[in-house]
């Protein structure tokens, strides 16, 4: 039986089917951009799906992005205000960590910048060969550092260093090459894709799994969310500066 609209926010869409519990991202109009009350919302669902029975959680978008990542008009006009949201991104990849669920990551769409950091975050990410993944902050004179020790765990600190500091963006297919996302599947598949993913997980322990991704954790070490904080902190600071301000207010290309 499916629940739909549990959260009743505009920019975040929640519901239960079985035991899988879904979280949409739903700014359509700005390809789910991150904003603060985006940011707080999607924390406190990710939360409540630790305190409700599901046995999994997927993220996604509605279409046709998953996440364009940080809402850069808000950087544009208020810089300071980024500070918070780059803080509040960080707070949401620690509760995706910490939940003792499988969090899954649709990717149907683009996920760029903190939207690829969220994508990251989650423990499986099935997109297609043909989406637009990446970090292209320096590309705009921002600094990716809040997402950086995420990256480095998941795919090392030589290949974080290239997606890095090159920019721009890379392909589905790519991203599976350097093990970015987990699984690829035709974009009409990506549901049953998905779906048959969380049935495989559905036949593990919940216990099982609970304490796995606990020692998962713990062997990844405990410094992550000082790290997280520093990052957010560094991305504020370069993002503050002149050559990020100015870069913002040029005209974009369409």
């Amino acid at each position: 039986m499916e629940q739909q609209d549990m959260n009743d926010s505009s920019c975040i869409l929640t519901s239960q089917s079985d035991a899988t519990m879904t979280i949409t991202l739903n700014r359509p109009d700005v390809r789910n951009a991150m904003s603060t009350l985006l940011i707080d919302e999607l924390e406190r669902s990710i939360i409540e799906a630790g305190k409700s029975e599901a046995r999994t959680l997927v993220i996604e978008g509605t279409d046709p992005c998953f996440c364009a990542g940080m809402d850069l008009k808000t950087a544009g006009s208020e810089p300071t205000a980024m500070r918070e949201m780059l803080h509040g991104l960080a707070r949401v990849m620690i509760a995706i960590r910490n939940l003792e669920i499988p969090v899954i990551a649709r990717v149907q769409g683009a996920a760029i910048g903190g939207g690829c950091g969220l994508m990251t975050a989650c423990d499986f990410a099935i997109t297609h060969p043909d989406a637009k993944l990446g970090y292209p902050e320096v590309d705009h004179g921002i600094c990716p550092a809040v997402v950086t020790p995420w990256l480095v765990r998941k795919i090392g600190a030589g290949r974080a260093r290239a997606l890095l500091l090159m920019g721009g963006t890379i392909t589905g297919a790519h991203a599976l090459e350097i093990g970015l996302v987990t699984e690829l599947a035709p974009r009409e598949q990506l549901g049953e894709a998905v779906e048959a993913l969380v049935e495989r997980l559905a036949k593990g322990g919940r216990s099982a799994l609970a304490t796995t991704k606990r020692w998962l954790n713990e062997v990844e070490g405990s410094k992550l969310e000082t790290e997280l904080a520093r990052g957010a902190d560094l991305s504020a600071d370069v993002l503050e500066g002149p050559e990020a301000q100015e870069r913002l207010a040029r005209p974009r290309k369409r």
